[in-house]
């Protein structure tokens, strides 16, 4: 599997997984936004674009467009 349907992958597993807690518990702003160490989704956003942003970086790479 290339490293892009690696970072795909990751994403829609991310995605899936915070679906469920919500489904499940609810998401408060707070939660989202400022989850402390140890809760579901601490980490999550920044994790979950960072991700994005690489995907986009080589979508850009591919294509020899720029930002």
């Amino acid at each position: 599997m290339s490293n892009k349907q690696e970072k795909i992958k990751k994403l829609l597993e991310m995605q899936r997984k915070f679906i469920e807690y919500e489904h499940a518990h609810g998401v408060t702003p707070e939660e989202y936004y400022l989850a402390e160490d140890g809760h579901p989704l601490h980490n999550y956003r920044q994790e979950f674009r960072d991700v994005a942003m690489d995907l986009v970086d080589m979508a850009h790479e591919e294509k020899g467009s720029h930002r």
